[in-house]
C-alpha cells in the first residue's frame, strides 16, 4: 500500500510530461506544414474557384445549373485559410486592431451596417453563366504578349534600367506592398493603380471577399456599396497587413499565395494618368489634397506667397495650380526628398513590382471593358459578379498634346524619363509627336 502511494505522483508526474510531449509534438508538427506545406504536394487542395459558405444566393437557380459544379465542392476549405485561422489563434493578440473583421462594420461606418451573423436565406442572383466557347484565341495571345514584354523589360539583358529592377521580392520593404489586395476565399490578388479604374476593382474585390455587410448579408451589386468606403483600407487585407497577423511567417505565406493565387493588374497610358490625376485633384475641390500637394505647387511655382487656407476659398479666388505647376512639381528634385510620389502619380513599377511578381493578367484601361469580362472567366466568378460598365467621359490619348501643349519641351523629356519605365513595361509608345521626333 505504501509502495502505492509513493508511485502515484511519479505516475502523475510521467502523465502530465507525456502530455506536454504530445501538445509541444502537435504544434511543431503544424509549424513544419505552414512552412513545407506547398512542397508536400498540397497544390491540389486550392484550386482557383469560388469557396463560399452556405448562402443560398450562391447556388444555382433552379434548371440553371452548372454542369460543372458538384455539390460536394462547397464542403471544400481553402487550405490557406486554415493555415490563417490557425496562426491568428497561436499568436492571439497580433492581429492588426485597424483591420476590418469580415462581416463587422468599418469604425465610422455604421450606415446600414450590421455584426450579426447572416440569416441563412435566399436571395436573388444572376443565374449562373454557362460558358459553352473558349475565350478567343487573340485574348489570349494578347494577354501572352503582354505578359512576356514585362519579362523581356525586367531581364538583365533589358536596356533599360530603373530603380529596384534588379531587387528580390525579399528586398521589397512592407510598406510597399500596401497595394496587394489578397482575397483568400478566391485566391485573387489585385494590385490596384490609381487612376486606373481601381474603385471598381476594389468594389468587384469587396463582393468577392464579403469584407462588408448591408442588412446582415454581403454586397452583391458592386455599385450598391458606398464610394467613401471602396477606400476604406479596413476592408481590403493587403500584404502589409501580413506582418502584425503572421509575424515571421508573413514572408513566407504571401510567396506562398504569389505562387498559388491568381495576380491581376490594370494599367493605363503614364501619361494619361498623370492628366486625369490632375483633374480629378486639383480641378475640383479637394479639402486633403490642396492641403498637402497644391498649397506647395502654388508656393513654389505659382508665385502665391500665402495661397488660400482652404479649397474652397482657393476655388472661390479662381486660385488653383495650373497643369504646368504640377509637372513641375512632379520634375521638381525636392519632391521626393520631402516625401515618395502620392500613390494617384507614383510609377505602376513602384507600387506593382512587376519585376518582382509574376502577374497572370495584365489589363488595360484601354481595353477595360472586354479585359475585365476575360478576366472575370479566368477567376471563375462571372457567375458571382460583374464588372460595372466603363463610361467614357474618361482623360484619353487624343487629348495630350493638348494638355501639354505649354509644357517646355525639355520639360516633356524629363517626364518621359521619369515615366519611362511604364511605358516600356506594359507596352506604351513613346509620345513622339510630344517629343517632337
Amino acid at each position: 500500500m505504501m509502495e502505492t502511494s509513493l508511485n502515484k505522483p511519479d505516475r502523475m508526474g510521467k502523465s502530465r510530461l507525456f502530455r506536454i510531449f504530445v501538445i509541444l509534438g502537435s504544434v511543431f508538427m503544424i509549424l513544419l506544414i505552414i512552412i513545407y506545406w506547398d512542397d508536400v504536394g498540397a497544390t491540389h487542395l486550392y484550386l482557383h474557384t469560388t469557396i463560399s459558405g452556405p448562402h443560398s444566393s450562391r447556388l444555382p437557380l433552379e434548371g440553371h445549373a452548372d454542369p460543372k459544379h458538384k455539390p460536394d465542392d462547397d464542403k471544400d476549405v481553402s487550405f490557406l485559410s486554415d493555415i490563417d485561422a490557425f496562426v491568428n489563434q497561436f499568436l492571439e493578440g497580433t492581429a492588426d486592431p485597424t483591420e476590418q473583421v469580415r462581416g463587422g462594420t468599418p469604425p465610422g461606418d455604421a450606415h446600414n451596417q450590421s455584426t450579426e451573423k447572416p440569416e441563412e436565406r435566399f436571395i436573388p442572383r444572376r443565374e449562373w453563366k454557362i460558358h459553352l466557347t473558349p475565350i478567343a484565341a487573340e485574348k489570349k495571345q494578347r494577354q501572352d504578349s503582354r505578359k512576356q514584354l514585362i519579362r523581356d523589360v525586367c531581364s538583365s539583358n533589358s536596356s533599360l534600367n530603373f530603380p529596384g529592377k534588379n531587387r528580390t521580392f525579399d528586398d521589397i520593404p512592407n510598406k510597399e506592398l500596401d497595394h496587394l489586395i489578397v482575397d483568400d476565399r478566391h485566391g485573387v490578388i489585385y494590385c490596384y493603380v490609381p487612376k486606373v479604374a481601381c474603385t471598381n476593382w476594389k468594389r468587384i474585390m469587396i463582393v468577392l471577399s464579403e469584407s462588408l455587410l448591408v442588412d446582415g448579408a454581403p454586397y452583391q451589386d458592386p455599385m450598391d456599396i458606398p464610394q467613401p468606403l471602396v477606400h476604406n483600407t479596413s476592408l481590403h487585407f493587403t500584404f502589409n497587413k501580413f506582418w502584425k497577423r503572421y509575424g515571421k511567417f508573413s514572408r513566407h505565406l504571401m510567396k506562398i499565395k504569389l505562387k498559388k493565387y491568381t495576380k491581376f493588374l490594370f494599367i493605363r497610358d503614364p501619361f494619361v494618368r498623370l492628366i486625369s490625376a490632375y483633374r480629378n485633384k486639383f480641378e475640383q475641390e479637394n479639402e486633403d489634397f490642396y492641403k498637402r500637394f497644391a498649397v506647395v505647387m502654388l508656393k513654389r511655382f505659382g508665385n502665391y506667397s500665402k495661397p488660400p487656407a482652404s479649397a474652397v476659398d482657393a476655388f472661390a479666388a479662381g486660385v488653383r495650380p495650373a497643369f504646368s505647376h504640377f509637372i513641375q512639381y512632379l520634375l521638381d528634385a525636392n519632391t521626393e526628398k520631402d516625401m515618395p510620389f502620392n500613390e494617384h502619380w507614383r510609377q505602376v513599377y513602384r507600387l506593382c513590382h512587376p519585376c518582382q511578381i509574376n502577374y497572370d493578367f495584365v489589363g488595360k484601361l484601354e481595353t477595360l471593358d472586354e479585359d475585365a469580362e476575360q478576366l472575370l472567366r479566368i477567376l471563375r466568378v462571372d457567375n458571382v459578379v460583374e464588372f460595372p460598365r466603363s463610361y467614357h467621359n474618361r482623360t484619353v490619348t487624343s487629348w495630350e498634346e493638348n494638355w501639354f501643349a505649354d509644357i517646355p519641351y525639355e520639360s516633356r523629356r524629363k517626364l518621359y524619363q521619369l515615366y519611362e519605365a511604364d511605358f516600356r513595361l506594359f507596352g506604351y509608345s513613346k509620345p513622339s509627336i510630344l517629343l517632337h521626333e
